[in-house]
């Protein structure tokens, strides 16, 4: 696929059939798939009897590319079945947030989104949404193996910082309560590939840590760097081999071992989430985790080569609405 940049997409995709060509390479490269039955026996392609649009059930002009599969007999779509399904969003609208959000280092705000494309804001949020879950790496598609990192944060503002007409005590900064109301993030990094995996725990615990260990890592392939938290003590048996920094005393690097991977990543991740959404609410973080762990795993490659990557994502990642909290 050619470089490409916001011109360049503007001039491929100048009507909607441009677009549906666009996401059939981006899908299947040449090779139609009914995604109804899996064939890939010949589906052909029914052509419009003016030769660009078939007219809808409402009466309006669609450019609408349709296929049928040569086995189960059923018509089919290069957006059937993928996030794009049922939606009433110009193809080419998707392709340009799609863009947007895979090119942007800190991400693009569902409000952006509807000013830019002339949007509600609904629909630009749950058009960033859809975009985000197919973001979402499937545990299944590998295991982390190798040196991998595994550090946590806390995701919220500073208590200090509340408004001045809340509850005194509740502005304290003592200690023992400077995570309160924060929601915890916990983080895997391959120091191998630079893959993230991150996912929002209840709170960081032995147990609620051994969950995201078994389900991301390959332990007995695994060499695990962490701090010197005492939760790790406990759930690091299996593990080839575990490695710790006591940041207590001083100590963030020591010979090959070091968290610094997940340490930068936590910080991009606030960077991001304070600078483009302001707030993002503890129901919906997992999903904007996914986005930052998809660009900052392939920050490396070009947006065409990300684009790409995702366009062979985005099937079978279909998503339900559900009414946006309140911010982005």
């Amino acid at each position: 696929m050619e470089a490409l940049n916001i011109l360049a997409l503007a001039d491929k995709l100048r009507t909607e059939a441009d677009a549906y060509e666009f996401l059939e390479d981006l899908r299947w490269n040449g090779q139609p798939v009914c995604p109804h039955c899996g064939s890939v026996r010949k589906p052909y392609f029914l052509t419009p009897a003016n030769g660009a649009s078939r007219k809808t059930r409402t009466g309006t002009a669609s450019q609408r590319r349709v296929w049928k599969c040569a086995d189960c007999r059923k018509q089919f779509s290069v957006l059937t079945g993928t996030i794009f399904h049922g939606s009433k969003v110009p193809v080419r609208t998707w392709i340009f947030v799609v863009f947007e959000m895979c090119s942007s280092k800190n991400g693009v705000s569902a409000r952006e989104i509807e000013r830019k494309y002339k949007l509600t804001a609904k629909t630009a949020w749950f058009v960033t949404h859809r975009i985000r879950e197919a973001m979402k790496r499937e545990p299944l598609a590998g295991l982390l193996s190798g040196r991998v990192v595994a550090d946590e944060t806390w995701i919220g503002g500073k208590l200090r910082n509340r408004h001045g007409g809340a509850d005194p005590s509740r502005r304290s900064v003592h200690p023992t309560r400077r995570f309160e109301d924060k929601t915890a993030v916990v983080s895997l990094v391959s120091r191998e590939t630079g893959e993230v995996r991150s996912r929002v725990v209840p709170e960081v615990s032995g147990d609620n840590l051994r969950a995201v260990l078994d389900e991301h890592i390959d332990q007995p392939a695994t060499h695990l760097h962490t701090d010197a938290g005492t939760h790790y003590r406990r759930i690091v048996g299996e593990f080839a081999e575990h490695s710790i920094v006591s940041h207590a005393q001083g100590e963030y690097v020591r010979g090959d071992v070091s968290t610094n991977q997940a340490e930068n990543y936590f910080s991009q991740l606030k960077r991001s989430i304070d600078g483009t959404h302001h707030h993002v609410s503890r129901e919906h973080l997992d999903r904007y985790l996914a986005e930052f762990d998809f660009r900052h795993t392939t920050r490396k490659i070009s947006d065409t080569e990300r684009v790409s990557l995702l366009g062979q994502q985005v099937g079978g990642k279909r998503l339900t609405y559900r009414k946006p909290a309140c911010g982005d």
